[in-house]
């Protein structure tokens, strides 16, 4: 075996060992067409057959990614972004750099040259940012502009759907419940195997992901319980963890009275005034 080979072969390990219950699922081109259903159901025409995964192999690096690039025809490219419940407009900077590396591989894929005069064909883009977190005062759209040059006139503009948590009944949305299923499970039980398999057990009795997670609960098992060998993935979680219960605690301490919004990040010195301001908007949302 070459070594060209034995380094693709590692690769491909890599990213196997690596992957994410994200990225798994939505291998599934049934799964992929459910996706795309949600996205457009006006397009009657697609089928499994239509749909291609165009997923970027992060080579670079061991980290995680959750990134879903599907071509539909050769009309149009979606890229999904997960963005755990740790917000940050950074996910832009991902966005656009991922964009680029999809077009240089698109261009490869169909033999189009950049230098010769003939105009390439390029398929037009979808952005979409999946957060697992609860909504608050974060916008539906996310501009690149707005988040980074205060919405000037810049040369460059790469703007993003957001996909909260809805009453729809859909797959993403059915994937969003698993990761606070998921995250609520990891509060009570900590980075653990019961806290996975608890996971499971309440969203297939709740028909979550019901038919994936039956089909292949000891793959999922896997999966997830890689997350706990990660140590930068793992801080991530548990920072996203600590938040969560602050922000719970706080709403809790606002909606009896026991403090203003002014005082939370008083009393909670890891929350910010957005916060306490996303936390006012949640509440008067549901008086």
């Amino acid at each position: 075996m070459s070594d060209d080979a034995k380094q693709n072969k590692e690769i491909k390990a890599k990213r196997t060992a690596k992957n994410s219950v994200f990225l798994d699922l939505f291998q599934d081109k049934k799964n992929l067409l459910k996706l795309y259903k949600t996205l457009h159901p006006e397009d009657e025409d697609a089928t499994e057959e239509t749909l291609d995964i165009v997923t970027i192999d992060n080579v670079l690096t061991d980290n995680l990614y959750n990134d879903l690039g599907i071509m539909v025809g050769n009309n149009r490219l979606l890229l999904l972004f997960e963005a755990q419940s740790l917000w940050s407009v950074n996910i832009l900077i991902r966005i656009l750099l991922y964009l680029a590396q999809s077009y240089h591989e698109y261009f490869e894929r169909t033999n189009q040259s950049l230098y010769k005069s003939k105009k390439v064909k390029m398929p037009k883009p979808e952005l979409y940012v999946i957060y697992t977190g609860n909504k608050g005062r974060k916008p539906d759209i996310i501009s690149l502009s707005q988040e980074f040059f205060d919405g000037a006139d810049v040369d460059i503009e790469i703007k993003a759907q957001v996909i909260y948590e809805s009453d729809k009944d859909n797959i993403i949305n059915e994937y969003i419940v698993f990761c606070k299923v998921f995250n609520e499970q990891i509060k009570q039980q900590g980075m653990t195997k019961q806290a996975v398999t608890e996971t499971i057990r309440i969203c297939k009795d709740r028909n979550i992901l019901k038919h994936y997670l039956s089909s292949k609960e000891v793959e999922v098992i896997t999966i997830m319980m890689s997350l706990f060998d990660d140590e930068q993935i793992m801080r991530t979680y548990a920072k996203d963890i600590k938040r969560e219960t602050l922000m719970e605690n706080a709403r809790h301490m606002l909606k009896i009275g026991k403090l203003t919004v002014e005082e939370i990040p008083i009393c909670y010195p890891d929350l910010s005034m957005d916060d306490a301001k996303e936390i006012e908007e949640e509440l008067m949302q549901f008086a």
